[in-house]
Formats: C-alpha cells, sequence, structure tokens
C-alpha cells in the first residue's frame, strides 16, 4: 500500500517570487506598499514628480527613502545610512533602498509606462564597488521585469571631485543602459559642463538656490544645451525660484512648491502645472501653500 501523501503544492505569487531569489529583507504591507528591513529600521519610499516644462506634464519621479525607527518616522536617511558599520553593510543597504524604490515605483499602477525612475547612489558605494557599477540593480530590475532604461542614476556630487571615477563610473552605468543624472555644484570648475560633455550625461541637476548667480546660470544652462542634455531645477521652494528656472531655460522641474514627496506615485495635473507656471497665480498658490501649513501646526 502506498502511504506516501504528496506535499501541498502552494503557488507562490510574483512578491513571494522575489523575496526568495533575493537576500532583501523586504515587507509588504496591505496596501501593496514595499518596505525594506535594515536592523530596527523600516525603509520604504516617497516619490516627488518631475515636470516637464515643454510637454506640460510629469515625466517621472525621484525616490526618497523614508524611515521608520522604533515606530517614529525619520526624514533623513542619513540616519540608517549611520548605522552602517563597514562598507559591505553600507553596499548592502544602499542596494536594499534602490530595490524598495524599483519595486513601489514600477509595480504600482498610477506610473505610467514612459515615465522614469530618478534614484540616488551612496558616493561610499561607488568608491567601494571597483568594477561593473550597476550590475546589481540591472539583476533585480532584469527579476522584476523593468528595463535599465527606464531608471536615471543620479549620481552624487561629492563625485564631481574625482573625475578618474566619476568617468568610471558614468560608463560603467551607461553600458548597461541606464540614463545618468549628474548634479552640479557651487565647488564645480568654470569648465565642469565642458569636461563633462564627453561623458554625456543626460540630465543636469541644478539646486534652486543657485539660481540667483545668473551670469554663472545662464551660462551653465547654455552650454548643458549645447551638448544636447537636459536641465533638470530641483528643491524649487517659492514662486520666486520656479519664475527664475522657467526665465532661464530650465527643461524639468521639481520642489515642494510645485509637488510634496509622497508615498504615492502622483502626476501633477497640466492645469495645475500651468498656474503654478503662470506669474499672476503662483504668487497666490504659495500664500495658499503657506496658509494651509500653518493651518496643520495649531
Amino acid at each position: 500500500m502506498n502511504t506516501f501523501t504528496p506535499a501541498a503544492f502552494v503557488i507562490k505569487d510574483e512578491f513571494e517570487l522575489i523575496q526568495s531569489a533575493t537576500d532583501y529583507a523586504l515587507e509588504r504591507a496591505q496596501d501593496g506598499w514595499i518596505s525594506g528591513q535594515f536592523y530596527r529600521c523600516r525603509l520604504t519610499s516617497a516619490f516627488q514628480p518631475i515636470i516637464d516644462m515643454a510637454q506640460n506634464k510629469t515625466i517621472g519621479h525621484t525616490a526618497h527613502i523614508r524611515l521608520e525607527s522604533d515606530g517614529e518616522i525619520s526624514l533623513s536617511p542619513w540616519q540608517v545610512f549611520a548605522q552602517a558599520t563597514s562598507n559591505e553593510q553600507l553596499v548592502h543597504l544602499d542596494r536594499l533602498c534602490r530595490a524598495v524604490h524599483a519595486l513601489n515605483y514600477f509595480h504600482n499602477k498610477a506610473t505610467r509606462s514612459d515615465q522614469k525612475l530618478l534614484v540616488g547612489v551612496h558616493s561610499l558605494l561607488l568608491e567601494t564597488v571597483k568594477v561593473d557599477h550597476g550590475r546589481a540593480f540591472e539583476d533585480f530590475l532584469n527579476l522584476i521585469g523593468v528595463k535599465t532604461s527606464q531608471v536615471t542614476i543620479e549620481i552624487p556630487p561629492t563625485i564631481n571631485h574625482n573625475w578618474e571615477l566619476l568617468q568610471k563610473v558614468i560608463n560603467n552605468y551607461h553600458l548597461r543602459g541606464y540614463h545618468i543624472a549628474v548634479t552640479y555644484s557651487s565647488a564645480s570648475s568654470s569648465a565642469w559642463m565642458s569636461e563633462l560633455s564627453r561623458l554625456y550625461p543626460e540630465m543636469i541637476r541644478i539646486k534652486a538656490s543657485y539660481l540667483p548667480n545668473d551670469r554663472v546660470i545662464d551660462a551653465l544652462i547654455r552650454a548643458v544645451h549645447h551638448f544636447g542634455a537636459k536641465v533638470l531645477v530641483w528643491d524649487i521652494a517659492t514662486s520666486d525660484q520656479l519664475a527664475s528656472a522657467k526665465r532661464l531655460g530650465a527643461d524639468y522641474l521639481q520642489g515642494h512648491f510645485l509637488s510634496e514627496p509622497a508615498r504615492a506615485v502622483r502626476t501633477v495635473s497640466p492645469q495645475l502645472i500651468q498656474e503654478s507656471l503662470d506669474p499672476n497665480l503662483a504668487q497666490t498658490l504659495e500664500e495658499a501653500r503657506k496658509f494651509e501649513s500653518k493651518k496643520e501646526y495649531k
């Protein structure tokens, strides 16, 4: 008599298959939002829209890490990165963050197929990993069915000072199909864009607080456009900064004035974009936001 009882066959869903194929500590909330576990911290995503002025629409989002530690929410990711006691742990943590972002973004019904995800990479990861930058993330993207061309890698400005490393990093990521965003800093040389052009980044990020230095920024934006790249002005917090970005010819806009980072993939409506870009309405919108902010703290 055959007494063998076959084991019950359990069909795993896609997330469970991803969990079993990686060494990342991933969790899924009831609403489907993904988080990662690192020590006693739970890491999750917030996304901020990137607006294309010419097309008058949201063309992608920048990912921000949000974390909870002992039930308390902190907006600064550096607190959890400080807990990495070795380069190996930091590399693992940085890759975990990008895995969480990719899952929350590309497996979200609100994400359009033509939208891109902009993710940062920690400078120590770039210095620690000697070859094949972007390979581990590419392997994860392949696992979840996402092309590297749908991702823009944001290179931190601290790498601008290490030309040899910057060149190697950009070349590595480009060979794997990623797009590249390089961040301008006030410490960059006057010839920075001319030198950088040989590396062909797709995007140059300029912080809105730099815009009052009109002559330098105007020359920089002209150089960026000459070499065929796009300009993203980020951290726009006021109507004046928005007006400056528009006047100087920025291609893409991002900042709290337009839309806050959120635990969701939000698209800014064309009407709101138009209202924000209208100088007569932008000031009114800014005053309304200040009024709402005051009410929240009462």
